[in-house]
């Protein structure tokens, strides 16, 4: 079966249990293949848990998901060692994070010290511990979900783990017709559970490889860089997006580029991702909080189309 026949039949199958969220699947998608991280961020009960777990079964690849508590600690995500007595010496006990897709529960219900332990594995795609490094499989993929930080209880994500995931998305609430269907149907867990997988874990990393040879010009690249001098100038905004956040939105360009069956990035994809990539990286300095969509809008208009 053609990648793209496959892909659509993730996208197709997933909305058998979320409800009119295809975009939002197609995102999740696109952001794996980017080689990227996801952070889900909406309300309780509105379906983050339900679209990582089908995201995973669907791609046939291992999953381990953590539920963020504030007694959660760093060993609990990674591993421990352990002394054994038989050979008097200490081995290391692998943990949920040694997977293929880890979903994040919660992750600011966590402390920071614990949501830190995330960061190298996120970064390196590898885990140290007690000075040896462990490698982590691949892919590696990362869907974390947390709550809105005006929620009781939660631990705001630093700027600097915000920056590791290449996006966030919202899910919000499903049209009237949906959540029908849904109340009808009842509970998800037998729904989830039936789903097969339509790829195996060998298949992610080639297409990995075809995004990431997918061309985006030089004209591309200049309106990319365009788009960032504009944010390090806007006299709204509180600190301009990096050079990393420059890389990111190439490469979530190329993966929505490819996920349109084309082998060259538009301009038209940049403006796809552009909201899920950097909403979350920009911040406005008369509130000190992310920058509003509509400010988005009109800050992209200013920017020449190449």
């Amino acid at each position: 079966m053609h990648a793209h026949v496959q892909t659509q039949s993730i996208i197709d199958q997933i909305g058998t249990v979320v409800f009119g969220k295809e975009h939002q699947t197609r995102l999740a998608l696109a952001c794996l293949l980017a080689q990227g991280h996801l952070l889900i961020e909406d309300m309780p009960g509105i379906g983050k848990t339900t679209l990582a777990q089908c995201l995973a079964r669907s791609l046939g690849l291992a999953f381990q998901r953590v539920q963020f508590t504030s007694d959660l600690l760093p060993g609990d995500v990674i591993g421990v060692s352990i002394y054994d007595p038989a050979d008097r010496a200490f081995h290391f006990h692998r943990g949920p994070l040694f997977t293929q897709v880890l979903l994040a529960d919660e992750i600011n219900r966590a402390t920071p010290k614990t949501q830190s332990a995330l960061l190298e594995a996120m970064e390196e795609r590898q885990a140290s511990v007690e000075g040896i490094t462990h490698p982590l499989p691949a892919p590696f993929f990362v869907i974390a979900t947390q709550n809105p930080v005006e929620q009781a209880g939660v631990y705001p994500l630093p700027d600097s783990q915000l920056d590791r995931f290449l996006m966030r998305i919202h899910l919000g609430y499903p049209e009237r017709h949906f959540e029908k269907a849904l109340l009808q149907l009842g509970e998800t867990r037998s729904r989830i559970a039936s789903l097969s997988p339509v790829l195996d874990a060998t298949a992610i990393p080639a297409m990995q490889q075809e995004v990431a040879a997918v061309f985006a010009s030089e004209a591309l690249v200049d309106y990319v860089l365009n788009i960032l001098t504009l944010t390090r100038r806007h006299p709204e905004v509180v600190m301009g997006l990096s050079p990393r956040a420059g890389q990111g939105l190439v490469r979530a360009a190329q993966a929505w580029a490819w996920l349109q069956k084309r082998n060259h990035v538009l301009p038209e994809d940049v403006q796809a991702v552009l909201p899920w990539v950097v909403g979350h990286r920009l911040k406005a300095r008369a509130t000190l909080r992310e920058f509003p969509p509509a400010a988005l809008d009109e800050l992209l208009a200013h920017v020449a189309v190449v």
